[in-house]
């Protein structure tokens, strides 16, 4: 007898391949489990202003690249300039270049996120050891003498860094520090003094999304790195800690915005608060990184469309095999059913079984004629296909004269299948008389009806759409149940008796 070890673990890593794949997809690409999920996302505006002098122009714009905020789309409106993007290890840019300008000119981008859920700022590699800042002979006791008072208070650079920060925004600061902030802005000084003790820490441009606020400013905040992430201070009102609607603008330590060319340079910012699909998100998020290979996103919508319609087959193979072999339900062929519950798919379950019983009821009519004829099987089985079609056909019309457009979705019935159907159970009835036909019949349409159930649910053409995995562990549960060799479920009451006694 062989061993039925390796059929148990063939199953098992179908099963746990298909869930890991659907989990995997879920996390890593963010595409949401239940259908119609929405995610907030954030429009923004930045319009730059400046006067040109006549001259060539050119004007050097930072674009956000923060870890808690994904680009979906960006854009900019810049007539008559040449318009670059450009990106290295200090961060993203837009150049806009023109041989001539004058008077007022207008730029603007605009890009679209969405938050990522990752509020740390990791580093990627350790940063260099800033060099001391030279201070001015004025400020220079100052500076040591207030730099050395806080540095016995703290034990790491973190917590020098806070009890910097709160030293710095106190309400009664020292004569040092009062002297110091007359001749430094606070982040400025605040990064002076942590540069001075050999901690890696620099300016950063923030924008505080607040929805359907206009002309709006960045704020200038302090990261400073320990162990191997950057801490985020706000040296205005001693806070730590990054706000929860905060986007940061500006890693680069350079200046925002430079313009040649140009003079009364100043950049606003406007932002709207959004809601849109989670599912169109992650599309987008693939998109932008490529990551759409081997997904059926990347197929023509047309095609898109015909995948959404069979990859609803396994479930109702699925609901097939469980009725037929664990309950037992008998059926008018072994997948029909299947390709019923489809059609009932695009007609709705009430018109479908209209026009399903009397397909095969006037089908069956027509039939029980032709077998008085004596054809050959092949001729037969012709002549009902031919006649299935000229049934649709007329129904199809009567239905559009009597102004029933529910009627004319019944052309989606498998006319091939029907005949067969048809045929297989005129010759039931003549074998096994009209209570087998009825049983069958009945049984057919109530799985049919079952499996429509099942695949019409949005979930359901969610899942098998979006977690191609799904189907490896619809693999391994129809490879388990072709293992059942027990009593189906309604054998049972043949038992009935013998339970009672």
């Amino acid at each position: 007898m062989h061993s039925r070890k390796p059929f148990y673990l063939l199953v098992a890593l179908l099963f746990i391949s298909g869930l890991a794949a659907s989990i995997y997809r879920g996390i890593e690409h963010n595409v949401p489990f239940l259908p119609g999920k929405q995610v907030q996302s954030w429009a923004v505006d930045a319009k730059v202003r400046f006067q040109a002098t006549g001259e060539p122009a050119e004007v050097s714009f930072s674009l956000p690249e923060d870890p808690a905020y994904e680009v979906l789309v960006e854009n900019a409106t810049s007539p008559g300039y040449g318009l670059s993007i450009t990106s290295d290890e200090e961060g993203r840019r837009a150049i806009w270049s023109i041989r001539q300008a004058r008077g007022q000119q207008d730029l603007y981008y605009k890009v679209t996120l969405i938050p990522t859920g990752v509020k740390q700022i990791l580093a990627t590699e350790e940063p260099a050891t800033p060099e001391p800042y030279s201070w001015p002979a004025t400020e220079q006791a100052a500076a040591e003498q207030a730099i050395e008072e806080v540095w016995s208070r703290s034990a790491t650079n973190l917590s020098f860094a806070q009890q910097l920060n709160k030293a710095l925004t106190a309400s009664e600061r020292s004569q040092n520090i009062e002297l110091l902030l007359s001749s430094n802005r606070p982040a400025q000084l605040f990064v002076r003094m942590l540069n001075s003790k050999g901690i890696p820490a620099q300016a950063v441009s923030g924008l505080f999304l607040e929805d359907q606020r206009r002309r709006q400013q960045l704020v200038t905040f302090v990261e400073v790195y320990h162990d191997g992430q950057w801490h985020l201070f706000n040296p205005v009102d001693g806070s730590q800690g990054r706000p929860d609607n905060l986007l940061i603008w500006d890693r680069s330590g350079k200046s925002t915005l430079d313009v040649i060319g140009g003079i009364n340079s100043q950049v606003n910012f406007s932002m709207l608060q959004d809601t849109r699909s989670a599912l169109a998100t992650s599309i987008d998020v693939m998109m932008n990184n490529d990551a759409l290979d081997f997904s059926l996103y990347q197929l023509p919508l047309e095609e898109q469309s015909l995948f959404k319609g069979i990859l609803l087959i396994p479930i109702g193979v699925l609901m097939v095999v469980f009725l037929r072999v664990i309950i037992g339900i008998k059926t008018s062929g072994t997948f029909m059913p299947v390709l019923i519950a489809l059609a009932f798919i695009q007609t709705t379950l009430l018109t479908g079984l209209i026009g399903f019983l009397l397909i095969v009821a006037f089908g069956l009519t027509i039939r029980s004629y032709l077998s008085k004829l004596n054809l050959l099987l092949i001729s037969r089985i012709s002549a009902v296909i031919i006649v299935v079609i000229g049934i649709i056909g007329l129904f199809t019309l009567l239905s559009y004269k009597f102004g029933l457009s529910e009627g004319l979705t019944i052309t989606f019935f498998p006319m091939i299948i029907l005949a067969w159907t048809i045929e297989r159970m005129s010759i039931l009835w003549e074998e096994e008389g009209a209570k087998e036909v009825f049983v069958q019949g009945g049984g057919s349409l109530f799985v049919a009806t079952l499996a429509y159930l099942a695949m019409s649910a949005s979930w359901v053409q969610h899942w098998v759409f979006n977690f191609l995995g799904i189907h490896l562990v619809i693999l391994a549960m129809v490879l388990l149940m072709g293992q059942y060799t027990g009593y189906k479920l309604l054998e049972l009451r043949r038992f009935k008796p013998l339970a009672g006694e």
